[in-house]
């Protein structure tokens, strides 16, 4: 999973301009996020057409708050720049509910 580098939300629209992106919020400290990372390399390959991008929720706290994401482990989906969902809160997550959302989203 790439790690998404430190950036507003204008930059973050240019950069999935182009394609489907899945962006994963998350942080080291925080437990709930430590449970579902170890089920995310399934996901993404189950996923294949979605390009993951690892958000570290610290270091990009600003983007988090430009895109109203206030509770982790999140997720939010993009088509070509476009949001098609967003599973957003503070809640433990399992790989189910995350291959639900993803299952969910409009094609």
């Amino acid at each position: 999973m790439e790690a998404l580098p430190v950036m507003n939300k204008d930059e973050l629209m240019e950069k999935i301009k182009d394609g489907k992106y899945m962006l994963f919020f998350s942080a080291t400290w925080c437990s709930d996020c430590a449970f579902i990372k170890p089920s995310m390399p399934e996901i993404e390959k189950e996923y294949a057409d979605y390009h993951f991008l690892a958000v570290d929720r610290d270091e990009n706290i600003d983007l988090a708050a430009e895109l109203s994401v206030f509770g982790i482990p999140s997720f939010i989906a993009f088509d070509k720049g476009t949001e098609t969902g967003r599973f957003v809160n503070k809640d433990r997550k399992t790989k189910e509910q995350v291959e639900q959302f993803i299952d969910g989203l409009a094609s």
